[in-house]
């Protein structure tokens, strides 16, 4: 597999806009004691893909995707589209190769005109990324890997890319593209899964983080939306994309105290489904209420027994490589480990992580979860590289 990429700065684009529909709304409140004016609307479509990440940003006649969910929720997210009438995705951005934000990616390529596509410079051997970049190559596109400070238009809007500005190989989620839409003097941040350490970069950097709505990092995950980065951006309002009742408890209990100590807003996917927020380049509307600041129950993440079961009725349903787990997993463990080669093997994950483990590593002191190492690898889960788990 030959993967393609152009390290270049942002273009930009100086098409004139047409005005947008606005959905029904039942929060609104002036950004700005300055008003700006711009022509039309802007509408930032939070896409309910589960646990998961999606956003559909629309200004004028020109449309920007973020990332595109899971596989398992790709036909959700290709009726989306297709109901707000997209025929042509000016700039697709993934903002890094785990497979609940590129899983549909392969799909969106194949069914839409694509213009311009956002990706980290960094490659991982699952299927999911090879499906997208075997979609690229069928279509003759190349990925461009924008640097912190490239800027480029949306119609009106101002998109300006914030990070990420360092990066640790052992985590794919600190590859996360961070960006910063402006319109009127509307402002809304998009963080992927940035990590703390992402966000202490961009403060030390001297960026204006500030936002009036901000996609919290990492579902709601704590190991993002840090104190002093909430500080910066100082949001008004933050949406949360997570799954209903899902396995990683999210979000977690410190991001939410965070949001709830400074009187944000929270509108989740878990609790509203698709989240539409419509600007005006000054007043901002959603298209629901804003729901509580419940946290994630830890749910089958904190019982083996339940997340085992729900493994092996997945399993059940795939493909016959893929065998059942088995009860006493975690004492088999070792003996399975020793086939690096069969898919079935288990490994471990944990709630808040994106590698994968031996029993006894040192990373599972908190939690781990018993999968196969072919529906690890498939979801996007890469192998520590400090137990050296079987690949």
């Amino acid at each position: 597999m030959i993967f393609l990429f152009t390290l270049a700065g942002c273009g930009s684009s100086n098409n004139k806009t047409t005005s947008q529909s606005s959905t029904t709304t039942t929060q609104k409140e002036n950004s700005s004691n300055t008003k700006q004016s711009v022509s039309g609307n802007l509408k930032v479509h939070y896409i309910n893909v589960g646990q998961g990440d999606s956003e559909l940003i629309q200004q004028g006649d020109k449309n920007m995707l973020i990332d595109t969910g899971t596989n398992a929720s790709t036909d959700t997210l290709i009726s989306y589209l297709q109901s707000q009438n997209i025929k042509k995705i000016d700039y697709l951005v993934l903002t890094h190769p785990h497979e609940d934000h590129i899983g549909g990616a392969d799909a969106v390529i194949n069914k839409f005109d694509i213009g311009t596509i956002y990706m980290p410079k960094v490659t991982t051997t699952t299927k999911t990324f090879e499906d997208v970049m075997t979609a690229m190559k069928n279509k003759n596109l190349k990925a461009t890997t924008p640097n912190p400070g490239d800027t480029f238009k949306l119609g009106e809007a101002s998109c300006e890319i914030l990070g990420p500005i360092n990066s640790n190989k052992e985590d794919l989620n600190t590859y996360s593209i961070v960006m910063k839409v402006t319109f009127g003097s509307n402002k809304f941040m998009f963080t992927g899964d940035a990590q703390a350490s992402n966000e202490e970069d961009m403060i030390n950097k001297g960026y204006d983080l500030s936002a009036d709505v901000l996609k919290v990092g990492h579902h709601g995950s704590h190991t993002s939306t840090s104190e002093n980065f909430l500080n910066k951006v100082n949001p008004k309002y933050a949406v949360i994309s997570c799954g209903k009742n899902n396995d990683y408890g999210h979000p977690h209990k410190e991001t939410m105290e965070r949001l709830q100590s400074k009187n944000i807003s929270v509108y989740r996917t878990d609790e509203s489904g698709t989240i539409v927020c419509t600007s005006d380049g000054n007043n901002i509307t959603f298209s629901c209420k804003p729901g509580d600041y419940k946290y994630g129950s830890e749910g089958k993440a904190a019982n083996s027994t339940n997340s085992l079961t729900q493994i092996q009725s997945q399993q059940q349903n795939s493909s016959s490589s893929t065998t059942n787990a088995s009860e006493n997993a975690v004492s088999q463990q070792q003996s399975s480990a020793q086939s690096s080669s069969n898919q079935s093997e288990t490994v471990y994950i944990t709630k808040t992580g994106h590698k994968y483990h031996r029993a006894g590593c040192k990373y599972l002191a908190r939690s781990q979860i018993p999968i196969s190492l072919g529906q690890a690898e498939s979801e996007g889960y890469t192998p520590c590289s400090k137990c050296n788990p079987p690949q």
